[in-house]
């Protein structure tokens, strides 16, 4: 037995130290599997007591359920009968809103055939109103197409545009500053001349526009009838603007320029977009376009001027009368201020007059209560001297 069995880190291990460890690990596994088994028993029994409880859980659980079915069943039973009433009377409900329905609408659709009526009466008036207006249209079409065969005319254009400008000049100016069909030294007689305050050289407006190239230019469908229309209308207003330069620009007679109306704002807003160039050149010439706007504006101008000279013209009476109202201011201060004296005097006695009735009032209030103030003593009598026979006091 103290034999060497094998040699293990340097130490010689004999058979009975072999058997001892041997003997030594057996007890260690058996002790580790009684553990084990142990444990696992241990374990059944914590899993039998949580199927237990599980079970019994389960069980109570069960129990509740069927308690809640049939709660709910009850319940289910007590809401088809509630839901029964309810339906019985819904139908009820349903059946009255249905005849209250029914009546409404009878009601509603009498009321609408008698609306029906009388909007399809009131139609047949707006159709005769409409058929009114469309024989009054019809008269206004021939009118229009009789209003533009009218300025077809040259002449008949002339006198609507002659009508035009003696309107706005008539209704801006007196009449003594303007003249119609004015006739100058040379013989010629201008459309209109306005006459401005403190010079003898009339203002003269010219009425007769060339229209036909206008409306040759508004009417032409292709580039080249437009081109041509305005070569032609260009041409036209330059002989236009040349023959009112020509005539009516008298040096010494006449003013330094002249006026050419223009019966149209369209018109005129045309050449000033398309023929910039002629405007310019009129411009060179001292001769200006207007349109209606703008001769009211310069009958307006020409207004205001007027009145301005005419004001200068009275200065003297102006000042004059102002004279004679800064005396009628001073007059009057005179007498606001004897008022106001009389005011101040009377015032004073007003004053006067309450310190008394101030004193009556409290002789009053002193006579009411019953306070009486002594009286005064009587003063001695001074003798009376020999010589004078008036009383000693008066």
């Amino acid at each position: 037995m103290s034999d060497v069995l094998f040699v293990l880190a340097g130490r010689a291990v004999t058979p009975a130290e072999a058997l001892a460890a041997g003997a030594a690990v057996v007890a260690v596994l058996f002790v580790l599997l009684l553990f084990a088994l142990w444990r696992q028993s241990r374990a059944r029994a914590v899993a039998h007591a949580e199927d237990a409880v599980r079970a019994l859980e389960l069980e109570r659980r069960m129990r509740e359920l069927a308690r809640i079915q049939a709660e709910t069943a009850g319940r289910v039973q007590s809401m088809g009968e509630v839901l029964a009433h309810r339906q019985g009377e819904l139908a009820r409900a349903v059946a009255e809103r249905l005849d209250a329905t029914s009546h409404r609408l009878g009601e509603s659709m009498s009321s609408a055939a008698r609306a029906t009526h009388e909007s399809l009466a009131r139609l047949a008036e707006r159709l005769a109103l409409v058929e009114q207006a469309e024989k009054s249209l019809s008269d206004l079409s021939s009118q229009v197409l009789s209003l533009r065969q009218t300025l077809a005319n040259k002449q008949a254009r002339g006198a609507f545009g002659q009508a035009r400008m003696e309107a706005i000049v008539a209704d801006g100016l007196p009449k003594d500053s303007f003249a119609f069909q004015h006739t100058l030294a040379s013989g010629r007689r201008p459309d209109c001349a306005v006459f401005l305050p403190g010079d003898p050289r009339p203002l003269l407006i010219d009425a007769k526009f060339p229209l036909e190239g206008v409306t040759q230019f508004r009417e032409a469908t292709t580039t080249e009838a437009r081109k041509a229309a305005a070569q032609r209308l260009r041409a036209d207003l330059m002989k236009h603007v040349g023959d009112v330069a020509e005539r009516y620009l008298v040096p010494g007679e006449t003013q330094d320029i002249a006026l050419v109306f223009v019966p149209s704002e369209s018109v005129y807003g045309e050449i000033h977009e398309h023929f910039d160039a002629v405007v310019q050149e009129a411009f060179r010439r001292r001769v200006v376009l207007v349109s209606p706007s703008l001769l009211m504006l310069a009958v307006q101008m020409v207004q205001a001027i007027a009145k301005d000279a005419r004001m200068r013209e009275q200065a003297d009476r102006i000042r004059a009368e102002v004279g004679a109202l800064v005396e009628d201011v001073a007059r009057l201060r005179e007498r606001v201020g004897d008022l106001g004296r009389h005011f101040a005097q009377a015032g004073d006695d007003v004053a006067k007059v309450l310190v008394s009735a101030d004193k009556i009032a409290r002789r009053g209030t002193r006579l009411e209560q019953l306070e009486f103030e002594a009286p005064p003593e009587p003063t001695p009598a001074l003798p009376v001297a020999a010589n004078d026979e008036r009383p000693a006091a008066e």
